[in-house]
């Protein structure tokens, strides 16, 4: 059996809230000839009478009164997705799905979000913490819409620079350089075990921190890995390295670490707001101009 047209859904319902065919098709602005024989054509096609019909009334079977509460709930869903995709091309309703690594927690992610939601309130963002390779594999998918991450990254993804960071080392706060003022010497942790996370997670962020270490004339002696900053940070608090960390990461404000200003020159550490190449709606061109304006 084929479905019913919306057509005939919609003359129907005209016809059973009415209960009388003259009047449902003034309604719906057509003549009562046409709008007889859709009815009857739609009693065909579902092989069940709808109306009962007589000289003095028209009512409705119980065939007919089951059918005009699906008739009207698939009607309203129509009503309520026409609604909501008008929403969205217009950037005031919708949904944006945003991984981000837990970095942008610590910086410019609370200011983006703020900003946005002032801007567009009937917009809804569902948010997942997930490592950069995760996002990027879910961009892909496309199970995220924007990702916060550390490049490099796999894929074909547009991208803005939302942040960039120099680096500073965290130490425990009983460690004799804790007490140093003014900037420290890489050479100077040259000796100290390292917590770090593993190149396969943020290879960029890897690959900065051992440069910095072979310029001083070392390779970092890897006590501890770790794969989220706060793990990083809290196995620096409990005593069992040093680490060298991106700057936003002290606003962690974790007891027992203390961080202090690298003294060499170094490479600052990017993070990307990126998206699928041609992806974006109007509320996701919006956001990324949100993004230009409080990229730092």
């Amino acid at each position: 059996m084929n479905s019913p047209e919306l057509r005939q859904l919609r003359h129907f319902v005209a016809v059973a809230e009415q209960l009388h065919f003259g009047r449902a098709a003034a309604a719906l602005n057509m003549s009562q000839p046409p709008l007889s024989r859709s009815i009857q054509a739609l009693e065909r096609r579902l092989g069940a009478t709808l109306l009962a019909r007589s000289r003095r009334k028209v009512e409705l079977t119980p065939e007919g009164a089951r059918f005009l509460e699906e008739a009207k709930r698939v009607l309203g869903q129509l009503e309520r997705a026409v609604l909501e995709v008008g929403r969205m091309a217009a950037g005031a309703g919708g949904r944006l799905r945003l991984g981000f690594v837990s970095l942008a927690d610590y910086g410019m992610l609370p200011e983006l979000l703020k900003a946005y939601k002032a801007s567009r309130p009937g917009v809804s963002l569902a948010l997942r913490e997930m490592l950069s390779p995760e996002q990027a594999v879910a961009l892909a998918a496309n199970e995220l819409d924007f990702g916060l991450l550390l490049p490099p990254v796999a894929g074909d993804l547009e991208h803005l620079v939302v942040q960039r960071e120099r680096f500073v080392v965290a130490l425990p706060s009983r460690h004799r350089l804790a007490r140093a003022r003014g900037r420290i010497a890489v050479r100077e942790i040259a000796n100290e075990a390292f917590v770090m996370v593993p190149r396969e997670i943020a290879p960029g962020l890897h690959d900065i921190v051992a440069m910095l270490a072979a310029r001083a004339g070392f390779s970092p002696r890897v006590a501890q890995e770790a794969i989220q900053m706060q793990t990083v940070v809290s196995l620096v608090s409990s005593g069992l390295g040093v680490a060298v960390v991106p700057a936003s990461v002290a606003n962690l404000g974790r007891r027992g670490v203390v961080y202090r200003e690298i003294g060499d020159a170094h490479p600052r550490l990017d993070l990307w707001l990126a998206w699928r190449r041609g992806s974006l709606g109007a509320a996701g061109r919006e956001f990324v101009q949100h993004a230009r304006g409080v990229a730092r």
